[in-house]
């Protein structure tokens, strides 16, 4: 029997638990509290910190603060001990009249997270208020016929206080003739009456004054008293009559002060006195008594001040017609104000950050914004808008709340801040709007590397710079800002023949500016590849390369080289052949040179300069060809020496020079066997040849020994002179002492001129070797050659000769 009980049990304990658990999470969406009015400032008024699950160091670290939506702010935060106090005096009846239930809602903030946790405050009414009377003394009159039973209504009391605290009872002083009858009407309120209790006789007693006392439920009680008046008449049988018992008027609230708004309109249809009827307000709260004015005779009603739809919607009144005789009538009067759009929507912004980093994920929030509009219906409704080019969005929170967050990723290049427009609008015709700005500084962050202004850099340098001279200038640009734009320069590390680039070139790291650290030389290198690397400063750093390319420009540096013909090791100059048979353009030999440099600077162009025969050789401008310009004949020499100069084209044009020497004919063993024949010739005309050569040979032996001691005479002559005339001792000081020898103190000058000559027992095999003379403005050349053409030897001796005198006389 008692197993059927234990799921009636463990249900119950489940219901018991869901609804434990439903209360929690009411609890957590809502805090409640409570606090009673006229409390002193800063009033404890609860845990905040315990009800949001924080310590209370964390209210000012996690950025925790009141949202608050209205004019003054009657709550604040203690941080200290983390609890919500009160502000300043908080009058429950200002904030919530007479309403049942006085609550004060305002918001939480946790600004880290951007979350927002509603806090109700119940403000908890005390007896501070009396009750009071509308007029401190009502005088009204009643016909002495009236007849017992006859109610007379009496203004109720007013309190402002709620509960037990508001008006509880009347009291109405002791009479004989009237005693007091309370009822309570639908709404609530006690309405006091007077009821005539026995018939009034004027002779007798004309006025009667009574107090009534209204009293609330408070402790201490509190109570306040109206006067009333009762003055006796003489019979008056017809009381007014209103034409309705109720009145209606709609009225806009924007409506004009001193506007006619209704008319109330009582019949009486006595004469005279009995008949005439004035009309006054019953029963009407004070502040319809600041607003509308009656006029006692017509029964108008108009506004003495501006309505306020926001205020009051409706105002309840209450307007009594009494005539001449004292017989009275009332009728009540609804004005109800119709909301016009008369208020723009109210912005506040609860949170905004001024500044956020341009990689901010999409859905990071920006602002919280609170919207509220006074009016009421389509007049209250808000739509809340930003444009649509922005990369933001809003979205609608709980009680009229929204957040600004961001719909897509910023980027500080593209937009480095924005003014973003919030703006609401309401639903009113016309409809009425406000707006707000919010600045957002989007702050940088290192996502852009630097970036050159070209691809690849070509450099162009002419070789032999001068060392730490700058040849060339790159620039990066980065699109960051601050610490990240700024870039610094260097050369990624790489080798060049083996050599580091750094011993050849140098980089700024501040303005990019390239120095040449070496003098380049193109012969050694035409080009330069090297890869620049630019750096900004952010963290962590972004960089970017770009190629370089250095090209060396020549220079007109290197004189030509002569390949061919080479000089001899022997010290002796090489012989070239020509055939004694060559026609005019026969190729005799080939000068060919090289330039190292490039370009114009390698044309090379040959001519002659110098030739022993002129004539008899050209030389090709372009080829270095060395060709016969005619015929040889017979009496060509069989030695010719010719001087070729290599030039280039550069500026200022370099050259070189070379001495070659031909020998005239067909080879070498031809010379030979000429030379042979003309030895072993017994012809007596050749031995007459052979006398008149050693003939000839003596003559200038002896001509050149006649010469030396004339020459030495002239010097003594002359050192005679000198010492008579000290003056004219150095007259040969200019002439360079090379060309002087001195004899015992005596310096002749001397042509170098020398011969040399072998003879054997075998005359026939002698031989005379002719020098050219060395002169010091040409050039040298040491010929030598065995000479057994004895007939061509005078010929020879003879121009030496004559070369001799011309020097001498010179």
């Amino acid at each position: 029997m008692a197993f059927p009980a234990k799921p009636s049990g463990c249900r119950g304990l489940m219901l018991l638990c869901l609804f434990l658990e439903l209360l929690l999470e009411a609890g957590a969406e809502n805090i409640h509290y409570s606090v009673p009015e006229e409390t002193n400032r800063g009033s404890f008024v609860g845990n905040i910190a315990k009800d949001l699950g924080l310590q209370p160091q964390e209210l000012a670290e996690r950025g925790i603060r009141i949202v608050w939506r209205g004019r003054t702010q009657l709550f604040a935060l203690n941080p200290r001990i983390g609890s919500l106090v009160t502000a300043g005096r908080i009058d429950r009846e200002e904030l919530c009249a007479q309403n049942a239930r006085c609550l004060v809602s305002f918001n939480i903030l946790i600004e880290d997270e951007m979350k927002l946790y509603p806090v109700e405050v119940e403000i908890i009414d005390i007896n501070d208020n009396s009750p009071q009377f509308q007029l401190q003394e009502l005088e009204f009159k009643m016909n002495e016929i009236t007849a017992p039973g006859t109610k007379v209504p009496l203004p109720f009391g007013q309190d402002l206080d709620v509960g037990v605290n508001s008006l509880q009872s009347y009291q109405l002083s002791s009479n004989p003739h009237f005693s007091l009858d309370v009822q309570q009407g639908p709404d609530g309120i006690l309405h006091p009456e007077m009821v005539l209790q026995s018939s009034l006789d004027r002779e007798k007693e004309a006025v009667h004054y009574l107090f009534l006392t209204a009293s609330d439920g408070g402790n201490p009680v509190r109570s306040g008293t109206l006067h009333i008046r009762v003055q006796v008449v003489d019979v008056n049988d017809n009381p007014p009559t209103f034409t309705q018992e109720e009145y209606y008027v709609s009225v806009p609230e924007n409506v004009q002060p001193g506007t006619q708004l209704l008319t109330v309109n009582a019949t009486d249809p006595d004469e005279g006195a009995n008949g005439e009827v004035t009309y006054s307000f019953h029963n009407v709260d004070h502040k319809v008594a600041q607003i509308f004015q009656l006029d006692s005779h017509t029964g108008e009603i108009s506004s003495k001040e501006p309505l306020d739809f926001e205020e009051y919607k409706v105002y309840p009144m209450e307007i009594q017609a009494q005539d001449g005789a004292g017989l009275m009538a009332r009728a009540k009067v609804l004005v109800k104000v119709l909301d016009i759009n008369d208020n723009a929507p109210d912005i506040s912004i609860t949170s905004v950050a001024t500044a956020v980093p341009e990689n901010f994920s999409p859905g990071a929030i920006i602002a919280l914004i609170s919207v509220h509009d006074q009016d009421s219906g389509d007049n209250g409704h808000t739509m809340c808008s930003i444009p649509g080019n922005l990369p933001f969005k809003l979205e609608k929170l709980l009680d009229n709340y929204y957040r600004l967050v961001t719909e897509r990723t910023l980027d500080r290049e593209l937009t480095p801040g924005y003014n973003i427009t919030v703006t609401v609008t309401d639903q009113g015709t016309p409809p009425l709007s406000t707006q707000t700005y919010i600045a957002l500084l989007v702050t940088d962050i290192n996502d852009n590397p630097p970036v050159f202004q070209h691809d690849s850099y070509s450099v162009y340098i002419p070789e032999n710079n001068p060392r730490g001279a700058s040849i060339f200038s790159v620039r990066a640009n980065d699109a960051d800002s601050i610490e990240n734009a700024q870039v610094t320069y260097s050369l990624v590390d790489d080798t060049f023949q083996g050599t580091p680039l750094s011993s050849y070139l140098s980089i700024n790291s501040d303005t990019g500016v390239l120095y040449a650290l070496q003098s380049f030389d193109y012969e050694q290198f035409r080009d330069l590849q090297l890869t620049v690397m630019a750096s900004d400063s952010g963290k962590p750093s972004l960089s970017s390369n770009v190629s370089l390319t250095l090209f060396v420009l020549d220079q007109n540096d290197n004189v030509p080289e002569i390949l061919y013909p080479t000089l001899p090791t022997d010290g002796s100059t090489g012989v070239e052949l020509a055939p004694r048979s060559a026609e005019p353009g026969y190729l005799v030999t080939k000068v060919v040179a090289v330039d190292k440099d490039s370009g114009q600077n390698a044309w090379l162009s040959y001519r002659l300069l110098k030739a022993s025969e002129p004539g008899l050789f050209m030389v090709g401008l372009h080829t270095g060809e060395v060709r016969t310009a005619r015929a040889l004949v017979d009496r060509d020499a069989l030695k010719q020496s010719l001087v070729v100069s290599v030039q280039d084209h550069g500026q200022p044009p370099l050259s070189a020079t070379v001495t070659l020497t031909i020998a005239v004919a067909d080879s070498i063993p031809d010379i030979l066997a000429d030379l042979g024949s003309l030895q072993t010739s017994t012809d007596p005309q050749d031995s007459d040849l052979t006398l008149y050569l050693v003939v000839a040979v003596a003559v200038v032996s002896c001509v050149f020994l006649a010469f030396v001691i004339v020459l030495l005479a002239l010097r003594l002559r002359r050192w005679h002179t000198a010492r008579l005339l000290p003056s004219s001792r150095n007259g040969l000081a200019a002439m360079p002492a090379s060309h002087f020898v001195g004899i015992d103190g005596v310096q002749a000058f001397l042509q170098t001129y020398s011969h040399e000559v072998s003879l054997t027992a075998d005359s026939r095999k002698s031989h005379i070797i002719f020098p050219q003379p060395n002169y010091a403005d040409t050039l040298i050349s040491q010929e030598s050659c065995e000479k057994k053409d004895f007939l061509s030897a005078p010929q020879s001796l003879l121009e030496d000769k004559e070369e001799t005198f011309s020097q001498v006389n010179l």
